[in-house]
């Protein structure tokens, strides 16, 4: 069984990792909070954002939500304007 799920990255998230798009695979628990925690181990750059925001399939995502691998996911930087 594939586990790989295929995450969306959009502004400093994108930045940060280099590239739009990020295939891996997911946690043992498939929560929305392991994969911030498995993401953030991997690239720790993202440990210095002082939000993150998930979104599954157009919509937000609580951190104990269980993700599918065939979920559209999005990682939601945080947003200033003025």
């Amino acid at each position: 069984m594939n586990n790989a799920v295929s995450i969306q990255l959009f502004g400093i998230t994108r930045e940060l990792i280099g590239t739009s798009v990020l295939t891996v695979d997911l946690p043992p628990s498939g929560q929305v909070e392991a994969l911030l925690s498995q993401l953030k181990e991997q690239y720790p750059a993202l440990n210095g954002l002082r939000s993150l925001l998930v979104a599954v399939n157009g919509e937000y995502a609580e951190a104990d939500q269980t993700l599918q691998p065939n979920d559209e996911i999005a990682l939601i930087p945080p947003v200033s304007g003025g």
